[in-house]
């Protein structure tokens, strides 16, 4: 890292000690309210209206996109997505019939043709869909919508589904990024996950990605595995590292077998312990910032040119369902099972099985189960937990100027709970402002409980470990 950027991105600490008295269970923040707050009594009339005001608006927020493709040809036992197994490829066509009815019925209440500046394709998996299938999709979308000159258009690729000819044609349908599920290389434990995926197959998909020009790379990798011990992670890390993706998202494997049913082939007795969880965690990201990676957050890193690292510095790294992004907060319509869509001051998330999206769409009824309307303390709340999981500062002026609130005294329980992580440099405070230091950022889950006011109305069974 050369001396400009080592200032831009300041050295993380990795402070054992306070990860193992802070560490606990809790939400990640990928929206708030979270998702298990989402009630019924959010419809399709509920979402309609919302679109409507989106386009009654002047000065729009910018657009994006996200597709959930659930089909998949084989069961990873890890998983928690909303999926479909299936090897019968007709599925996706009658999939991509119904997704074009869905996208008539959503443009039909935005009344003005609008420009996209994000598009994700996930899963499942998106490459699940044939080429001609993709290029229908693509064609699809072009006629509903434009695309700004810079879009981010990325898919979820899983390298056992994909050629060198997938590839080439995803660059020409003007695709940009790709992330693909590595997860972990040691052949053991990809036996009991039931993902065989040979190191070899990941770095030709990561060469032809490359040659085809795509602008970035992410590895998704997982932790907290069946079989997986120090020394085969770091095995891994090795190999992840020799193929230099330009992102990392490193995930804490969350086993909730009584939730997620294919995790219940995962013998228990084959997971790392608490303590070899945490020292692979440990490990890895010693190993990543070593490697000249920066710590966005959370799970995530980049590397220092990459767009993601270069938007915590200019201050448009965002959240949302799919994680860290690179644009400020944007209006997010969201197609197929499943997806969830934040549109204005709510969230909507569409039905979860074939039959019942397909049912709904037949009766030319937007496919909604549930969702959420935020309040005016949603709102507030909403944006301290996101500036502080984002740009790790808080300023007290400039949300009293935005909401009409003394900040100390609106938060002053909030403010009482964060002093025993000021006390340990977690996080500082001052008459002015809240501001998370370089080691404060593996803990930033946990400052964002403090300002959930529906946390106590939850279970923690239902959240994964916060490191």
């Amino acid at each position: 890292m050369k001396m400009n950027e080592a200032a831009a991105f300041p050295a993380v600490e990795i402070p054992e000690d306070l990860i193992r008295r802070f560490d606990s269970l809790g939400p990640r923040y990928t929206s708030y309210p979270t998702a298990d707050r989402f009630a019924d009594g959010f419809t399709a009339q509920t979402y309609i209206r919302y679109l409507q005001e989106r386009s009654r608006l002047a000065d729009k927020p910018p657009l994006s996109l996200y597709i959930h493709i659930p089909f998949c040809a084989s069961l990873c036992y890890y998983c928690a997505c909303n999926k479909v197994i299936t090897k019968d490829h007709g599925r996706s066509a009658k999939y991509l019939e119904y997704l074009a009815r869905e996208l008539s019925l959503v443009t039909s209440h935005l009344h003005a043709r609008e420009t996209l500046s994000q598009l994700h394709l996930g899963g499942g998996t998106p490459t699940f869909l044939s080429h001609d299938e993709l290029r229908r999709l693509m064609h699809l979308l072009r006629e509903h919508f434009d695309f700004s000159d810079d879009a981010e258009i990325s898919i979820e690729i899983d390298p056992r589904t994909v050629t060198t000819a997938t590839l080439q044609l995803l660059a020409e349908l003007g695709f940009n990024r790709t992330s693909l599920g590595v997860q972990d290389f040691n052949v053991d434990v990809q036996k009991a996950v039931h993902r065989l995926q040979p190191y070899e197959m990941v770095a030709q998909t990561v060469a032809d990605s490359r040659a085809c020009g795509f602008q970035s790379i992410n590895f998704d990798l997982i932790y907290g595995l069946p079989r997986q011990n120090l020394d085969s992670f770091s095995q891994t890390l090795d190999q992840v590292i020799a193929l230099s993706p330009a992102r990392i998202a490193l995930y804490n494997y969350a086993h909730l077998p009584t939730r997620f049913k294919p995790q219940r082939r995962i013998a228990e007795a084959d997971l790392p312990s608490a303590e070899q969880r945490l020292q692979i965690f440990l490990m890895s990201i010693k190993r990543l910032l070593a490697e000249g990676y920066v710590y966005i957050g959370l799970d995530h890193f980049a590397k220092p040119d990459d767009s993601l690292a270069q938007a915590t510095l200019d201050g448009t790294l965002h959240r949302n369902f799919q994680g860290y992004t690179t644009r400020a907060d944007c209006d997010l319509i969201a197609l197929g099972l499943s997806a969830i869509a934040k549109v204005g001051a709510s969230y909507g998330q569409n039905l979860r099985t074939l039959d019942e999206y397909y049912a709904c769409l037949d009766r030319g009824i937007l496919p909604v189960e549930k969702g959420c309307q935020l309040d005016a303390d949603d709102i507030l709340r909403r944006q301290v937990i996101m500036s502080l999981m984002c740009s790790n500062t808080l300023n007290f002026k400039l949300i009293e100027m935005q909401y009409g609130i003394s900040f100390t005294d609106y938060f002053v329980t909030e403010l009482q709970t964060l002093q025993d992580y000021a006390k340990e440099g977690i996080v500082l405070i001052d008459d002015a402002s809240i501001s998370v230091p370089p080691k404060g950022r593996l803990f930033v889950r946990a400052l964002a409980m403090v300002f959930d006011r529906y946390l106590s109305q939850q279970s923690s069974a239902r959240f994964s470990k916060l490191i």
